[in-house]
């Protein structure tokens, strides 16, 4: 996939502050990953209820990216819907990004993946269409783990530090 622009922003700022670019966010998004930084992947559970896991995500070519075991209640809620959200806070941001996750197999996009993931310190591989690590989250599961492409239609950001702001970014739906 490819870096995507804003089809539409609003100010939400109350205060008077500009709207945020949309670059701010992408940049604090595209940042090597840090281990001082959690994303939380919301889904829904079969009865509706809300669902939230801690999940490591990496930014590429415009969409995040991150795993999950297929046992794991996040990998159950997203094969029953993809529909989901990610929340983070990063170096002056906050961010929640609404969207969907599907799964990817294809052998390119999960040797980029892995780079990143090695990037930062994780030093996953591909093993056929999942990843292998000899470690991860004590919550992940044992191996392998499935890589999932989160593409996202809205994003709210809140700056937390100067300039401030908060804005909402749409963008138009993409196919996975």
């Amino acid at each position: 996939m490819s870096e995507q622009a804003p089809s539409a922003t609003t100010n939400l700022d109350r205060y008077g502050d500009a709207e945020l670019p949309w670059s701010r966010a992408r940049d604090a998004l595209a940042a090597v990953p840090s281990p001082d930084v959690t994303y939380f992947l919301g889904t829904c559970l079969p009865d509706g209820t809300p669902h939230a896991a801690g999940v490591g995500a990496q930014w590429l070519d415009g969409d995040l990216y991150f795993t999950s075991g297929p046992a794991a209640r996040k990998a159950r809620n997203l094969a029953a819907d993809p529909r989901c959200t990610i929340s983070v806070r990063l170096p002056g941001i906050d961010l929640v990004l609404n969207g969907s996750a599907v799964e990817v197999s294809d052998p390119q996009t999960l040797e980029q993946v892995a780079a990143g993931y090695r990037a930062g310190g994780w030093p996953a591989e591909v093993d056929g269409d999942a990843l292998t690590a000899p470690f991860s989250a004590p919550s992940a599961g044992p191996p392998p783990w499935q890589v999932y492409r989160f593409g996202f239609h809205t994003v709210v950001g809140v700056a937390t530090r100067e300039p401030y702001g908060a804005t909402r970014w749409r963008f138009e739906p993409r196919q996975p």
